[in-house]
């Protein structure tokens, strides 16, 4: 692949792959809870893009004022481990870049950080849905309807290597007040206002 732009070849299509959405889930949980001074993420080291997020998020940690955590992990033990761990001092949050790991265990995840009172953010809306506390991240349905234009152009006769790989251009955020309120945050009103979706 040459580049986004001009991918050559036959590969074209719509990626969720954005490493600068990191920066906006910190910016976010920061926001649900300022008092925080060290962040985990949660992330498969087998995730070929794990490591892009991984220096992302170290790079920007600094500009939030808080102390980067990696939390490496395969399966839902590893998650209990790892947040027991950043449970274990105070002022702790925790976020969780795009990974489909993770997808099966989001209900256990969510529980799991309302009993260890760690506010957390995700990337997927299906989380807030599960008891989450929020999501922020690519719209896929949008990006679904999006890539039935490429189909069709494609089946008219315009060649993929013509067509840009297409970045998000639309995110979604939603907070579960719920779960918000379980955690004892204070919602600013502004916040709440933000949300694409308030789960309540």
């Amino acid at each position: 692949m040459e580049s986004f732009a001009r991918p050559a070849g036959n590969v074209t299509g719509f990626s969720l792959i954005e490493p600068s959405v990191i920066g906006k889930l910190l910016e976010m949980l920061k926001k649900f809870a300022p008092g925080i001074s060290r962040v985990g993420m949660v992330y498969n080291p087998d995730n070929p893009i794990a490591a892009t997020y991984v220096r992302s998020f170290e790079a920007i940690a600094t500009q939030f004022s808080v102390q980067p955590v990696s939390l490496p992990i395969h399966n839902l033990t590893d998650v209990e481990r790892s947040i027991a761990s950043l449970a274990s001092q105070p002022n702790a949050g925790v976020l969780f870049p795009p990974d489909l790991t993770i997808v099966p265990i989001r209900t256990e995840i969510s529980a799991l950080l309302v009993r260890h009172r760690i506010p957390g953010i995700f990337t997927y809306s299906i989380f807030a849905a599960a008891g989450g506390l929020a999501s922020y991240g690519a719209d896929i349905l949008a990006m679904f309807r999006s890539s039935a234009a490429y189909v069709d152009r494609i089946l008219r006769g315009e060649k993929p290597a013509e067509l840009p790989i297409q970045l998000p251009t639309v995110y979604r955020f939603v907070i579960n007040l719920r779960t918000a309120k379980s955690l004892g945050l204070e919602l600013h009103p502004q916040l709440l206002a933000t949300a694409d979706e308030v789960i309540e």
